[in-house]
């Protein structure tokens, strides 16, 4: 008799096995009980059939608790009135773990319970859904970038200065010196990627924004890749075939979890369909304003306006060249006009909002020398940076996307939240 998991349940029709699963939900018919299992790889159904098994069995399933942890042997059976296809006929039950008084029951509960019991909550089918997908796109990030050549590295968490700013940055003491937590890996990419050519760094980044928005996580993840001698239509092609490499692999390999969470997989479809379009900054404005929305040349977009210029669109849309005023030190000033930098941000549909930023980096040591000190920043701490323009400067490009936002959209989620298994939030460090 074989030990499985409940996803390999399609390769033992009519086999006897057994597995170690955890109790969802039961309820009893007379002479058949009804549990609902899940053993961290799937949920699907098991029957205890009265007549079939000893009387204690038959007992000790309908006493079952919720949660409680188990080994069961039996069957699988092919069940096609679930969506998972398969079931177990159940011969026999051994309880590993008792479980009484399980706080999240089937019924629903308010959000600030959920999230204060997420290390309970991870359990069940929604979040393990978003969980599964998570998985799956970053499995499919290491194989885009290392099919298409890139070296993973690993930016550190740690640093002497801010990338952007310092206005939303977590300080700590670095010994005898201030330090921070890392709002981006870029910089460092940028060093690596002239060792290397093409690399990607991926790893957790930190923002003390006290946002409270649908799109803000104090504490998320980035993938940030930098290519050397690459210009910015390059990037902007790497950028979109990542994306739609995202979303089709999804769409292979987690049926499941979309039809869990009620993906829409046609919609999803058209978002593989390349190349994706795109407009400038100055006829993203034009269209803003036409359409009456208070907005002058010169200002960043928000959450209306972005999910508007997205909303014209049936794919993502790129935004290119934005005006230099807002828009970080590091990125190569437009080479024929002075007000705007080679950049671009990628706008998802159906109201998601900036999913990634990039731009072609800055290459000139004396301009960028002078952004630093018009920022403020001080150039001793950049020092290192600057050196990437004195010893063999080439043009290159990159780009940052936001783990958790580029899921919430795949999923067709409403929050950030539910795209990391522990949320940091400004109300919320706990679990």
């Amino acid at each position: 008799m074989q030990q499985i998991n409940i996803v390999n349940a399609k390769d033992h029709v009519n086999e006897k096995v057994k597995i170690g699963v955890w109790l969802t939900n039961k309820r009893s018919s007379g002479k058949i009980a009804f549990l609902q299992l899940r053993d961290g790889t799937e949920f699907f159904q098991g029957v205890v059939i009265k007549n079939n098994v000893s009387e204690e069995t038959f007992e000790l399933a309908k006493e079952l608790k919720q949660e409680t942890s188990m080994w069961v042997t039996g069957v699988i059976h092919e069940d096609t009135r679930s969506k998972f296809g398969y079931e177990i006929e159940v011969e026999e039950i051994e309880v590993v773990g008792e479980s009484h008084d399980y706080p999240i029951t089937p019924k629903e509960h308010g959000v600030d319970f959920l999230m204060d019991h997420r290390h309970l909550w991870l359990r069940s089918s929604r979040p393990h859904a978003m969980m599964t997908i998570r998985n799956e796109v970053i499995r499919a990030t290491y194989e885009f970038f290392n099919d298409h050549g890139f070296i993973k590295m690993d930016s550190p968490i740690l640093t002497g200065s801010a990338p952007e700013g310092t206005t939303d940055l977590f300080h700590t003491e670095y010994f005898d010196r201030d330090a921070y937590l890392s709002q981006s890996g870029q910089l460092y990419a940028e060093a690596g990627a002239m060792a290397f050519d093409k690399v990607f760094t991926f790893g957790p980044t930190f923002r003390a924004e006290k946002s409270k928005t649908r799109r803000h996580l104090i504490e998320f993840w980035m993938i940030e890749p930098e290519m050397a001698f690459m210009h910015q239509e390059q990037s902007l092609e790497i950028q979109e075939q990542y994306i739609a490499y995202l979303v089709q692999n999804v769409i292979d390999h987690c049926a499941s979890a979309l039809e869990t969470l009620g993906r829409d997989v046609d919609v999803l479809k058209k978002y593989t369909q390349l190349p994706y379009p795109r407009i400038s900054y100055d006829e993203a404005i034009e269209l803003l304003q036409k359409n009456d929305f208070d907005v002058e040349w010169g200002v960043d977009f928000g959450s209306p306006e972005e999910t508007f210029l997205a909303d014209q669109f049936d794919q993502p849309v790129f935004v290119l060249n934005y005006p230099k005023a807002i828009k970080p030190f590091y990125m190569k000033p437009h080479p024929t006009r002075e007000d705007v930098v080679i950049c671009a941000d990628l706008l998802a549909p159906e109201g998601y909002g900036e999913i990634i930023g990039g731009s072609e980096r800055a290459t000139d040591y004396d301009y960028l020398l002078d952004q630093i000190t018009k920022a403020g920043l001080d150039p001793k701490e950049y020092s290192w940076y600057l050196d990437l323009r004195k010893y063999g400067s080439v043009p290159h490009s990159g780009f940052g996307l936001g783990l958790e936002r580029a899921l919430t959209w795949i999923a067709g989620e409403d929050h950030v939240r539910e795209a990391i298994p522990f949320p940091r939030l400004l109300n919320r460090i706990y679990p």
